[in-house]
C-alpha cells in the first residue's frame, strides 16, 4: 500500500484499487480508471494495481489538507473560548 502523497486526476490506470478508508470510513477498495472515477486523494493508499495520474493538489490545498486546516482551526477557537473564560 503506496501511500498517495497528492490529489490528482488518473491518466492511465491498470486495475487500480485504492482503499480511501482514511478520508471517507468506507472499509472496501475502491476501483479507478482513467474513464470511471479518476479522482485520486492523498491520504489514501495503492491496494492493487499500478497507474500515472496529474497532480491538481498537493498540502494544505489537498483534500486530506482540507481536512487537518479545518481541525486546527476547530482547535484553534476552543482554545480562545477557554482564554475567554478564564480571563
Amino acid at each position: 500500500g503506496d501511500l498517495l502523497p497528492a490529489d490528482g486526476v488518473l491518466i492511465q490506470g491498470n486495475d487500480l484499487k485504492i482503499d480511501e478508508s482514511a478520508l471517507t470510513g468506507e472499509s472496501d477498495h475502491v476501483r479507478k480508471s482513467a474513464d470511471k472515477d479518476p479522482m485520486l486523494l492523498s491520504g489514501t493508499h495503492v491496494m492493487e494495481g499500478s497507474g500515472k495520474m496529474v497532480v491538481t493538489a498537493v498540502g494544505v490545498n489537498s483534500q486530506s489538507g482540507i481536512i487537518f486546516t479545518l481541525l486546527g482551526a476547530g482547535g484553534e477557537e476552543e482554545e480562545e473560548k477557554k482564554e475567554k473564560k478564564g480571563g
